[in-house]
């Protein structure tokens, strides 16, 4: 069967040797894979001896799943963003020669046999944050759940992502559903009591970000972006897609940082691959550069672009292979954008540079005007941090000090204190959280090192504040002894309690450790954390001490029939709402283990 396969594939014409972002002419919504493989991948995976990639033989003993990894999440996964997730599934069906038993979409198991009874008024959850400002603190009157109801707190629910493996895409709730991406590219709404499916969209890419709710014209909408650079808006009762605008033209950009929505606009943070692939000698080092999009979110037309980088690159030498390299590039944005009503200012932070000279706007928090998107003003952490992944001592394309790579990797969150003055509170990998000033251009009030920092180290996806203390989890991965959350006063910096990191749950297995790189979760006097361990634990916001956890490190019957498991708890952070709680689990990357289960808990 499988040598039937190839030799069918191996004569289809000319092979080509482009990598192409467009669907074959006539695709149907079943794509064929032997033409996929043919016109996309033989050039490389031919089995010829100069071949630099294993050839289709070698690929058809892997199983299904792992091909799809390697494209979504390996080390193809620039080429398998060009690609959308039936297209992946297909390519990796005609490899193996073996089917994937579940629903890409799930557009046929787990359906809903009553009609929705959503409703506008119901609590809500509906983006990166409840609210712009990005605190991740969710009001009692919206989270209808508190710290003596956790011990009653049970599982309710579990959705197996089909086809794929990580649960990377934090669920938003909004009018009884719950909405979340897959790395796949399928957008699901569920049922938040039951867990059963009411549409599903294919995007082209992968989508990363959370899904953000809203209205157009007083029709209710979601909006979300994938990693092939697509902004989206759907209609929120039915699926049906609204519009779509590709955000950025550059080959390797993505997005995601969650979409901001407000007053009307869609506020779109774009970020990159390019890293992944400058020290390669054959590849033209490098040419993206980070922006914020506006979107009009009745129409998707670009309101107005503002590049981090505010010079186009420049030739700047050849590399060892003799391509021609350029710069300056870099200082992508990885992180939801905030809001600041009152000044009518929008922040983002940024990360490294990819290729010199250095620039201001790189590991910086950047002020932008909400009307017009000029820089108000910029704030940098870590001046000349230039960075390429992959880079050797011996690599002549990398630059002369690779690194320290501490981009900021969670957004600005714009808080009040006591005292009614506004601060802006941000984490970065160097492991320092810092405290600035929103009236003086970013001027650092306090700074708190929380963790060692590095690479994949220090505060990742984001801390979390509440009236009176601002909260750093700390991931240092790569540390002896990762892990760790602290609470600081608001005001002052200075630290109120801290708690070690608890023995790791998930066993003597690589990759397990207790890393506390998700996004942090607040209700009052609760601060939510997940472990790289596959635990979600719950603090007291008073002394740190644990008032609750769970433990996904399992396989769960799922609603909607697909093997799914809990693993690593690592990026976006649980959604609370109107008594439930949904978060997911399985990260494979970065670190993390896969999974590619949702679960959704509810007081009894």
């Amino acid at each position: 069967m499988m040598r039937s396969r190839l030799q069918r594939a191996l004569v289809l014409g000319t092979l080509s040797a482009a990598i192409s972002g467009t669907r074959p002419a006539g695709q149907t919504e079943a794509p064929d894979g032997s033409v996929l493989f043919k016109t996309r991948c033989i050039s490389c995976h031919s089995g010829e001896p100069s071949a630099r990639a294993p050839s289709a033989g070698a690929l058809g003993s892997r199983s299904p799943q792992a091909v799809i990894e390697s494209l979504v999440n390996g080390v193809m996964r620039v080429q398998g963003s060009r690609m959308s997730g039936p297209e992946r599934r297909a390519v990796a069906e005609f490899l193996t020669g073996r089917t994937i038993d579940e629903d890409v979409a799930g557009a046929a198991i787990g359906r809903c046999s009553v009609p929705s009874t959503a409703e506008v008024s119901m609590p809500a959850w509906r983006g990166w944050s409840p609210s712009v400002t990005n605190t991740r603190f969710q009001p009692a009157v919206e989270a209808r759940l508190a710290a003596g109801d956790l011990s009653r707190l049970t599982l309710k629910w579990a959705f197996g992502f089909p086809d794929a493996a990580s649960a990377w895409s934090q669920p938003t709730v909004a009018g009884g559903r719950v909405f979340v991406g897959s790395q796949n590219g399928t957008v699901y709404a569920l049922d938040s009591r039951s867990g059963c499916v009411r549409w599903t969209f294919g995007a082209t890419g992968g989508v990363r970000t959370a899904v953000t709710a809203g209205l157009i014209g007083g029709r209710d909408a979601v909006f979300f972006a994938d990693t092939a650079a697509n902004a989206y808006a759907l209609d929120a009762g039915s699926g049906e897609r609204l519009w779509v605008r590709k955000v950025e033209d550059h080959l390797l950009a993505r997005v995601t940082g969650s979409p901001t929505l407000f007053e009307g606009r869609l506020y779109v943070p774009v970020s990159s691959y390019e890293e992944s692939q400058g020290a390669d000698p054959q590849y033209g080092c490098c040419t993206f550069r980070g922006s914020l999009v506006a979107l009009d979110a009745a129409t998707g037309s670009i309101v107005w672009k503002t590049y981090m980088v505010d010079t186009s690159p420049s030739p700047r030498g050849m590399s060892s292979a003799g391509i021609q390299l350029w710069g300056p590039s870099g200082s992508a944005v990885w992180s939801a954008p905030t809001v600041d009503v009152r000044r009518r200012t929008i922040y983002v932070g940024t990360g490294n540079t990819y290729s010199g000279p250095p620039q201001p706007s790189s590991d910086a928090v950047v002020a932008l005007d909400l009307g017009t998107g000029r820089i108000k003003w910029m704030r940098q952490m870590t001046p000349g941090d230039i960075y390429l992944s992959g880079c050797r001592s011996d690599n002549p394309n990398c630059p002369t000090t690779n690194g320290p790579d501490l981009d900021f990797g969670s957004p600005p969150i714009l808080a009040s204190r006591s005292d009614g003055r506004d601060v802006i509170v941000i984490g970065q990998k160097s492991g320092v959280g810092y405290a600035l000033d929103p009236d003086r251009d970013g001027e650092i009030l306090w700074q708190y090192r929380a963790g060692e920092g590095g690479v994949l180290g220090g505060i990742e996806w984001g801390a979390a504040v509440d009236s009176q203390h601002a909260y750093f989890a700390v991931s240092d991965i790569t540390r002896p002894h990762p892990g760790g959350l602290h609470a600081v006063a608001l005001a002052t910096g200075e630290r109120v309690w801290q708690t070690e990191p608890a023995p790791a749950r998930c066993g003597n297995i690589r990759g397990c450790n207790a890393a506390q790189s998700a996004a942090l979760t607040l209700i009052q006097g609760v601060v939510f954390s997940g472990s790289n361990d596959g635990v979600l634990r719950a603090y007291s916001t008073s002394d740190g001490s644990v008032l609750w956890e769970f433990d996904s490190n399992r396989e769960f019957v799922t609603v909607n029939g697909v093997r799914a498991r809990g693993a690593s708890m690592i990026g976006p952070g649980p959604a609370v709402v109107g008594g439930m709680l949904f978060v997911g689990s399985g990260y494979g990357a970065f670190g993390g283990r896969a999974g590619n289960v949702l679960l959704a808990f509810a007081a009894d």
